[in-house]
């Protein structure tokens, strides 16, 4: 009697389903206005450890200028006659005081200016940036309002209160919209408020805050990101 081994792949780990969040829509002033259910293929995921890891990574490493430069021997002014006889002197034959053992000589396999840049999938950035959205959801440091018509001139006073009235305190990450030119000045005088365009959005900057401001234009939506 012959046993029959089959091969098979690897499992993969069940994934739970997206857990359903909602939010409370607010005014300026705090007002509650109605209650928003946020997308929970984006808000409810559970967070993925491992490409939130690689993904901030990379995108730390391309924020790193990469302009570091060191001179080689040909690259070192000077040096150019050669400092003593082949032979005759006892010492070692040298071609040029420029050499890397010399004081002042050229520096041997030092850094160039080079890029740090990490090509990262589409779909592991995406993924990254709705664990991010999700962590914060689970959190309820998630606010919506509905925009910022009502503001016509740009003051940083009132950004000021109106944070206040919407109970955000900490770091926090406003997404604006194209329209939004009033709010991005009067938010951008404050050390604890980073503005971004709602396209911009991505994972290391939610982390980075405690609260996350959308407005009804701006909030993610499967449609947009389909």
């Amino acid at each position: 009697m012959t046993e029959v081994f089959t091969l098979r792949g690897p499992i993969k780990k069940d994934r739970p389903e997206p857990a359903k969040r909602s939010v409370t829509r607010k005014s300026l002033d705090g007002t509650e206005l109605t209650s928003v259910d946020l997308e929970p293929t984006i808000f409810g995921i559970e967070p993925n450890m491992a490409v939130l890891h690689q993904v901030i990574k990379a995108q730390l490493a391309a924020k790193r200028s990469g302009t570091q430069s060191t001179k080689t021997r040909k690259e070192v002014r000077g040096g150019g006659r050669k400092p003593f006889n082949q032979k005759g002197t006892g010492s070692a034959r040298q071609g040029t005081i420029r050499a890397p053992q010399y004081p002042g000589g050229g520096i041997a396999l030092g850094p160039k200016p080079r890029k740090y840049d990490q090509k990262t999938p589409k779909k592991m950035i995406r993924l990254a940036l709705y664990s991010a959205l999700s962590d914060r959801a689970s959190m309820e440091r998630v606010a919506i309002i509905d925009g910022f018509a009502t503001w016509e001139t740009p003051r940083t006073k009132d950004a000021i209160t109106a944070l206040d009235a919407l109970g955000l305190e900490g770091k926090i990450l406003v997404v604006l919209g194209r329209d939004d030119a009033t709010a991005l000045r009067s938010f951008r005088n404050l050390m604890n408020v980073k503005t971004i365009d709602a396209g911009e959005v991505n994972a290391y900057d939610v982390l980075d805050c405690d609260w996350i401001l959308f407005t009804d234009e701006t909030l993610p939506s499967l449609k947009e990101n389909s």
